[in-house]
């Protein structure tokens, strides 16, 4: 019998599950043929291409108005999930808003499909050195933003959502002392593939598990606090995966789980909230939102992957990234 080939399965399981269920509508001003871009919001949304020996990947800044030459804002890296690119994320999680309302920097790291057909970023390829190569190409996208735009190097961190978090933990996990923060979004705990056969097994669930290289001592001096949300009818990426992540951290730094509280805002699905704590510090906050299937919580209504009756995981993002700033 012959063996059926784990690249096959990897592209059909993310063409069944991540496929959009319905477009959202071209609005009447729009030309044929011309792709959308972000809603207005007032401030710059800047191009730039990182260059490294993996290549090259394109990225998106945001920058609010008014920012002065010498000023140093802090800044939220976000990272795509399959099906996605600057665009659409921007789009989707509205995180443009947020950041011209509390002043930070937003940087959209995109994937190039030649890289991956899908969009995905390959935080699974570690075996090959892909990974590290697009992990390279972020970071230097991260460094640019600081030496051209005014990103504070002391206040960074990183977001992602499915493909993007796992990536975004795979980088704190490499990089932890330039991040203060890292916020996975229906992502897979880094560590757990090593290959898209692999991948696709964590995906539903079933992993390895590669606790974090890190002593109590490492994480309260220089690794980033992690908040994990995710859904409970998430029929992309098993909700084990979100547990897999928070106790990864939880037991590096030998944190105790407080007590789970329930939260619900107006009419916004209800959400359990967890926070694990390691002496004074929240090293790991677990977010668990039952009603929610694989999309951004909170996200923009008609946005493919976005599921706009979820509590704002942007809001609670930068919530939680702010907070790792101020310490």
């Amino acid at each position: 019998m012959a063996k059926r080939n784990p690249l096959s399965a990897w592209t059909r399981l993310l063409t069944r599950s991540l496929a959009p269920k319905r477009q959202a509508k071209r609005p009447s001003w729009l030309p044929s043929g011309v792709r959308r871009s972000i809603p207005q919001v007032e401030g710059d949304w800047i191009a730039g291409v990182a260059v490294g020996a993996a290549g090259a990947r394109r990225y998106r800044l945001y920058r609010p108005p008014g920012v002065g030459l010498r000023e140093r804002l802090p800044m939220l890296v976000m990272l795509h999930g399959c099906g996605q690119d600057a665009n659409s994320f921007a789009r989707s999680t509205r995180m443009n808003r947020i950041a011209r309302q509390h002043r930070f920097l937003v940087l959209y790291p995109e994937q190039d499909r030649m890289s991956n057909v899908h969009g995905c970023w390959n935080w699974y390829e570690t075996r090959h050195g892909r990974a590290r190569g697009e992990m390279a190409l972020i970071m230097n996208a991260i460094d640019q933003a600081c030496l051209l735009y005014g990103a504070d190097r002391e206040r960074i961190a990183v977001a992602g959502m499915s493909a993007g978090a796992s990536m975004a933990a795979l980088l704190a996990t490499h990089e932890p002392a330039r991040f203060k923060a890292v916020i996975m979004h229906s992502g897979i705990p880094p560590g757990t593939a090593t290959s898209t056969a692999s991948a696709v097994q964590a995906m539903r669930g079933r992993r390895g598990t590669a606790p974090l290289v890190a002593t109590p001592a490492d994480m309260t001096a220089s690794w980033p606090a992690l908040m994990v949300i995710h859904g409970g009818r998430d029929g992309v990426v098993a909700a084990s995966n979100a547990q897999a992540a928070v106790s990864m951290w939880a037991d590096a730094a030998q944190a105790r789980a407080g007590n789970r509280r329930s939260l619900q805002r107006g009419k916004r699905y209800p959400m359990q909230v967890t926070d694990f704590s390691g002496g004074q510090r929240v090293v790991a906050t677990f977010v668990e939102i039952g009603l929610l299937a694989h999309a951004w919580s909170g996200g923009m209504k008609g946005e493919p992957h976005s599921d706009a009756l979820g509590p704002d995981a942007s809001r609670l993002a930068w919530a939680f990234a702010a907070r790792q700033f101020a310490l």
